[in-house]
């Protein structure tokens, strides 16, 4: 592949990465609510989330569970049930928002693995590595040539994902937050809930 077609790969990847979904809604949720460290976590795991799928389409495996349609299934209906999680969460928040004390304290593992998890009950993420490696790789293509567009790829992720958690944790946007949140809970809730119905509804094919 060309300079300029790896360039336009990543800048479509880029895009896709970062256009509003489920992922993009918890960075800023996190870095809105929290502040910018907790937000650059949440972000973290969910790079860690598309690494992880992105290693299981170069190995094959994902192959193998595209191939075993109960497995995809599983992950899909994982994936309606977590972000249902969230969205009753944000629910709760908007009717019960903690006192200051209780916002500031979050662990930072409990973040990570919310992030991971977010990613990795997402059925479109491995459906996504595996057609970027379709599209962009030739046939018969070396590990050395799978590795390095995994490694331009993820840091095209993390460049994306972690911008997210440093733009939502600005302190004038962290302001309006505060002042209008119980009305940006009520709409995480519903793009939340939005998201899971989406998942459960949408035909994907494998």
């Amino acid at each position: 592949m060309t300079v300029y077609g790896t360039i336009l790969i990543i800048l479509a990847w880029m895009i896709a990465g970062g256009s509003p979904g489920p992922a993009t809604l918890a960075i800023s949720a996190t870095s809105m609510q929290h502040g910018r460290r907790p937000g650059l976590t949440i972000a973290a795991g969910i790079v860690a989330g598309s690494a992880g799928w992105g290693i299981a389409a170069a190995l094959g495996i994902g192959a193998v569970m595209l191939a075993h349609a109960w497995l995809f299934e599983l992950v899909r209906y994982l994936g309606a049930a977590y972000l249902l999680f969230l969205a009753l969460k944000s629910v709760k928040s908007a009717m019960h928002p903690p006192q200051i004390a209780e916002t500031v304290k979050v662990k930072a593992r409990n973040l990570f693995v919310k992030g991971l998890l977010l990613h990795l009950t997402n059925p479109k993420a491995i459906l996504s590595w595996g057609s970027i490696y379709a599209i962009a790789l030739p046939a018969g293509a070396g590990g050395d040539q799978v590795a390095a567009l995994f490694f331009m790829l993820i840091t095209a992720s993390m460049v994306v994902f972690l911008g997210y958690a440093i733009l939502f944790s600005w302190q004038p946007i962290a302001a309006g937050y505060g002042r209008l949140r119980r009305w940006f809970d009520l709409a995480f809730a519903a793009l939340f809930g939005g998201a899971s119905l989406k998942i459960l509804t949408t035909r994907i094919e494998v």
